[in-house]
Protein backbone atom coordinates (compact mmCIF):
# COMPACT_ATOMS: atom_id res chain seq x y z
CA UNK A 1 0.00 0.00 0.00
CA UNK A 2 1.10 3.55 -0.62
CA UNK A 3 -0.04 4.89 2.76
CA UNK A 4 2.03 2.51 4.88
CA UNK A 5 4.01 4.45 7.45
CA UNK A 6 2.39 7.80 6.78
CA UNK A 7 1.99 8.40 10.52
CA UNK A 8 5.76 8.47 10.92
CA UNK A 9 5.86 11.67 8.92
CA UNK A 10 3.29 13.45 11.06
CA UNK A 11 5.70 14.72 13.73
CA UNK A 12 7.68 17.92 13.72
CA UNK A 13 11.42 17.89 14.21
CA UNK A 14 13.64 20.12 16.30
CA UNK A 15 14.43 22.32 13.30
CA UNK A 16 10.76 23.06 12.78
CA UNK A 17 10.28 24.16 16.38
CA UNK A 18 13.42 26.33 16.32
CA UNK A 19 12.22 28.15 13.20
CA UNK A 20 8.75 28.49 14.74
CA UNK A 21 10.12 30.04 17.95
CA UNK A 22 12.32 32.47 16.01
CA UNK A 23 9.45 33.53 13.74
CA UNK A 24 7.09 34.03 16.69
CA UNK A 25 9.73 36.16 18.44
CA UNK A 26 10.30 38.20 15.27
CA UNK A 27 6.57 38.94 15.08
CA UNK A 28 5.68 39.31 18.77
CA UNK A 29 8.53 41.58 19.88
CA UNK A 30 7.67 44.58 17.67
CA UNK A 31 3.96 44.14 18.29
CA UNK A 32 4.61 44.13 22.04
CA UNK A 33 6.67 47.32 21.72
CA UNK A 34 3.91 49.07 19.79
CA UNK A 35 1.27 48.00 22.28
CA UNK A 36 3.45 49.22 25.15
CA UNK A 37 3.79 52.63 23.52
CA UNK A 38 0.03 53.06 23.23
CA UNK A 39 -0.53 52.12 26.85
CA UNK A 40 -1.54 48.48 26.56
CA UNK A 41 0.21 45.47 28.04
CA UNK A 42 2.76 43.93 25.64
CA UNK A 43 1.36 40.53 26.56
CA UNK A 44 -1.64 41.30 24.35
CA UNK A 45 0.71 40.63 21.41
CA UNK A 46 0.09 36.90 21.96
CA UNK A 47 -3.25 37.44 20.21
CA UNK A 48 -1.27 37.93 16.99
CA UNK A 49 -0.59 34.19 16.71
CA UNK A 50 -4.21 33.05 17.19
CA UNK A 51 -6.03 32.81 13.85
CA UNK A 52 -9.10 35.02 13.44
CA UNK A 53 -8.54 36.52 16.90
CA UNK A 54 -5.59 38.42 15.43
CA UNK A 55 -7.82 39.99 12.78
CA UNK A 56 -10.49 40.96 15.29
CA UNK A 57 -7.85 42.45 17.62
CA UNK A 58 -6.35 44.42 14.72
CA UNK A 59 -9.72 45.95 13.83
CA UNK A 60 -10.51 46.76 17.47
CA UNK A 61 -7.10 48.40 17.86
CA UNK A 62 -7.51 50.37 14.62
CA UNK A 63 -10.76 51.95 15.75
CA UNK A 64 -9.98 52.48 19.43
CA UNK A 65 -8.82 55.78 20.95
CA UNK A 66 -5.06 56.01 21.30
CA UNK A 67 -3.30 58.06 23.98
CA UNK A 68 -2.05 61.41 22.75
CA UNK A 69 -4.80 61.74 20.17
CA UNK A 70 -8.14 63.34 20.66
CA UNK A 71 -11.23 61.85 19.07
CA UNK A 72 -12.76 65.36 18.91
CA UNK A 73 -10.20 66.81 16.53
CA UNK A 74 -9.14 65.55 13.17
CA UNK A 75 -5.72 66.45 11.81
CA UNK A 76 -5.84 67.52 8.19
Amino acid sequence: MMMDGWTGMAGYGLGHWLVFVVMVAVVLYPIGRILGRIGLSPFWSVLAVIPLVNLIALWVLAFSDWPGTSSDTQST
